[in-house]
């Protein structure tokens, strides 16, 4: 299983930003990656709108994604400074960039949290 560092929107319109990377990670374990999105993670403890946190988080994610085999750019919701950030720190390691689309919208998320349950149930069926 490859390790995927996935980079996605945050900033802005935090909740649909938030869904369309749940959609992404969705997307990447379909693919049978392990995917890893740090700004889900971390902005669950630190504060995006504090710099310092924010440089935190970043520096923190970067940190885990030099072990990755792939970095997975979602570009339906346009690329940040962040995603910016991200893709260059990939690019200096010389790991692999993929651009991909869903071609997403906020209809297509209505059900997501449920296919999430799902699919972590059928893991956990094996």
């Amino acid at each position: 299983m490859r390790l995927v560092v996935i980079e996605s929107p945050y900033a802005g319109d935090r909740e649909k930003n938030v869904r369309y990377a749940k959609a992404c990670m969705l997307d990447s374990l379909k693919r049978g990656e392990a995917p890893y999105a740090s700004h889900l993670l971390y902005t669950q403890v630190l504060e995006d709108s504090v710099l310092e946190e924010r440089l935190q988080g970043m520096y923190a994610g970067f940190a885990w994604g030099v072990k990755a085999d792939l970095v997975a750019v979602y570009t339906d919701l346009g690329t940040s400074e962040g995603m910016k950030a991200g893709i260059e720190r990939a690019i200096n390691f010389g790991q692999i960039v993929v651009y991909r689309q869903l071609n997403w919208c906020e209809e297509k998320s209505i059900n997501l949290q449920q296919k999430l349950t799902n699919l972590g149930n059928e893991e956990l069926d094996q």
